[in-house]
């Protein structure tokens, strides 16, 4: 494993990322981004693709790129910060696992780190509350409640694309090596 990004990976990133900021606008133009969670299908299938570095860093930055140039998620409250703490944690764990172990099946890597991920916001949203003085239980019990429709929809979704997705490329239950680079 050289460290680097190889070309496949960047393109991967590009695309992922690029769904991830145009996944909530069309969500949030049907009222329905907070509930379903739109950045996160893309950004969780993207750490099937590509290693963990590439994966966590595209997860990390997306949601602050796209606070900062359409103001969802908003940075106050912390929404945008939070979730890009949450996401990059879980891209990073998704890659991790599903590289170590590539005949793992998908729903099996991603049910375990969507929960992790949901408990991880809820704590986030919590200290935050406290911090601030606001009714901090009830906050991240609301937090945690909003999140259960996304999860459900990105464990629908994303195994299936995933496996498409590889028979397409001709890899059969192998994730894109970790080794492998573009000559």
């Amino acid at each position: 494993m050289s460290g680097r990004l190889t070309p496949r990976e960047l393109a991967w990133c590009g695309l992922f990322g690029a769904a991830a900021l145009l996944l909530p606008v069309l969500f949030h133009l049907l009222h329905l981004g907070s509930v379903f969670m739109p950045m996160y299908l893309p950004l969780c299938t993207l750490p099937f693709f590509v290693g963990p570095a590439a994966a966590a860093v595209t997860a990390l930055v997306t949601p602050l790129l796209s606070g900062a140039a359409t103001g969802m998620p908003p940075f106050y409250p912390p929404v945008a910060v939070f979730m890009a703490l949450e996401l990059g944690a879980m891209a990073l764990v998704i890659s991790v696992v599903s590289h170590r172990w590539p005949r793992v099946p998908e729903w099996l890597v991603l049910a375990p780190v969507l929960a992790g991920g949901r408990l991880l916001q809820v704590g986030l949203v919590y200290a935050f509350s406290w911090w601030i003085d606001l009714p901090a239980s009830f906050l991240a019990g609301v937090s945690f409640l909003s999140g259960w429709p996304g999860i459900l929809l990105m464990m629908a979704v994303i195994p299936p694309v995933v496996r498409a997705s590889r028979r397409s490329l001709g890899r059969t239950g192998e994730p894109h090596s970790l080794e492998e680079t573009d000559a």
